[in-house]
């Protein structure tokens, strides 16, 4: 339902809503190969063994040619498959920007009122453009490893500022120590803080064989206990539900909007613009005016 934008949507999150709050919600990102999936996988792991009800949310590319996606990520994860306290759900962007699908944060709500107590949110994978993650979590984790040129990528506006939590993943790797080295450098450039303000942790894992991992999970909860004690998590959820509204009026509005293809009122206004008797700002101030 909510992936198609069921007509029924509305009354859906009108039930879920009193239900929803209590989950925690970790978003994870980084170039395609650092091993999210690996690592997503490891993390259900360490969680489920803390008696953690956990969900995923893996964003998966789509193709501008079909609409397609491939949904690979749960075929890392297969180890989960048939545990009950585990939810998985590979979700196609569907051409939407940032690195998430626009039908993440309805998504989030019905697994926040299912009872998921962790929601891990893997973006598709795409580079430094995926800074939306930042927005939808209350904590973010951005994932690097040795080899593959990520020290530089980190270096590039966006990432540095979206990480709580910097993991450099494949360690077992020639570069791993250099990699992070290099990676404190950078925030250590970049760092304007304060006292009391959250220092993001580096941790080296070999998610593949779950190294490291439950030094992930104990920089997340001390993360998730600053958030808690500063009120940042008041403040950052306050801000995704803002930024949920916003997306939702736009998307009314782009399809008020999208009716209007080849509407007559916009010939008119088309002509006037183009023989000089008005301009196209006022040309949009009448049209928005008869669409309301």
């Amino acid at each position: 339902m909510v992936e198609d934008g069921s007509p029924a949507l509305r009354e859906l999150m009108a039930i879920l809503a009193p239900h929803t709050g209590g989950a925690y919600i970790v978003g994870l990102t980084g170039a395609p190969g650092v091993g999210k999936s690996t690592s997503t996988s490891a993390l259900v792991t360490d969680y489920r063994a803390r008696g953690k009800r956990i969900g995923v949310l893996a964003v998966d590319p789509s193709s501008p040619f079909s609409g397609g996606a491939l949904l690979g990520d749960r075929v890392r994860m297969q180890e989960h498959a048939t545990d009950p306290e585990v939810y998985i759900r590979s979700m196609a962007s569907r051409g939407h920007l940032g690195g998430l699908s626009a039908a993440t944060p309805q998504a989030l709500r019905v697994l926040d009122a299912a009872g998921c107590e962790v929601i891990l949110v893997e973006t598709v994978g795409v580079g430094q453009s995926e800074i939306e993650v930042a927005s939808a979590a209350d904590t973010s984790v951005v994932l690097l490893a040795p080899g593959m040129g990520d020290g530089i990528q980190a270096a590039k506006a966006g990432i540095l500022e979206i990480g709580d939590v910097f993991v450099v993943n494949k360690a077992d790797r020639d570069g791993a120590d250099a990699t992070a080295r290099e990676l404190n450098h950078m925030l250590a450039l970049g760092e304007r803080r304060e006292a009391g303000d959250w220092r993001p942790p580096i941790v080296k894992t070999v998610a593949s064989r779950g190294e490291g991992v439950g030094e992930v999970v104990e920089a997340l909860e001390k993360h998730r206990a600053w958030l808690a004690e500063t009120g940042k998590l008041a403040v950052r959820r306050r801000a995704r539900a803002a930024a949920e509204i916003e997306a939702i009026a736009f998307a009314v509005l782009r399809s008020r909007f999208g009716s209007l293809h080849g509407d007559s009122r916009i010939a008119v206004l088309a002509d006037r613009v183009v023989s000089g008797a008005l301009d196209p700002f006022a040309a949009a101030d009448e049209l928005l005016e008869s669409v309301e």
